[in-house]
């Protein structure tokens, strides 16, 4: 499946230059992260994909939610189906590109996090830095991680949610420090005074992180 993307590249590519994948969240576009593109490193290539399904109000998502039914919270084939196409496409791009000796990262919001997770879980040799923002680690989504911790070892997780998150309760996203603690990776888990969204400190937590 052919995902359609935005990008923004960098004066020079060489194959040593590092690209950052934005997989946006539920009901969104390709449009809400890439505005981060204005205070993330100028060298670096940029990529923000817009998710395959229509949802209401011209938006898109990666798979369906039922809030309603917090066991069956999401759709399981339909976010496999995604987390496959989001792979494909990636390593598409960062073999049209020529980036043979880049780094490789991830931004994910909400639904976009919870792909994150699994990308970088599944393929931690691909990957360096991993961003979930306002997210959780779908336990559906994780079987057949990589738990050998030589092979985690140079992922770098940042990890950030709001205390009053409507969409996802606060509890599911600290979840995220017990798995990546069990695992022995590298993380850094915050917590804001904000609801479903990135508030000004974490934004700039965020731009902190992928600086260094």
């Amino acid at each position: 499946m052919n995902l359609d993307y935005i990008v923004r590249e960098p004066e020079h590519i060489t194959p040593n230059t590092t690209v950052l994948f934005m997989l946006h969240g539920y009901g969104s576009n390709e449009q809400d992260l890439f505005s981060f593109r204005e205070t993330l490193p100028a060298d670096w290539l940029i990529v923000s994909f817009r998710a395959p399904r229509d949802t209401q109000f011209e938006g898109y998502s990666w798979f369906d939610i039922d809030f309603n039914n917090p066991e069956n919270f999401i759709d399981i084939s339909q976010a496999k189906e995604s987390l496959n196409a989001v792979l494909e496409n990636i390593l598409k791009i960062v073999n049209h590109y020529g980036l043979t000796e880049g780094k490789v990262h991830l931004c994910g919001f909400s639904q976009g996090g919870m792909l994150c997770y699994a990308l970088a879980l599944k393929h931690p040799d691909l990957f360096s830095y991993v961003a979930c923002l306002s997210s959780y680690p779908e336990e559906k989504l994780l079987d057949g991680i990589v738990k050998d911790k030589k092979k985690l070892e140079k992922l770098r997780f940042f990890v950030s949610h709001g205390t009053d998150d409507a969409v996802i309760p606060m509890e599911w996203g600290r979840k995220a420090a017990d798995l990546l603690y069990d695992l022995s990776c590298y993380f850094t888990f915050r917590e804001y005074m904000s609801g479903h969204g990135v508030n000004q400190k974490n934004y700039m937590d965020l731009m902190d992180f992928f600086s260094k």
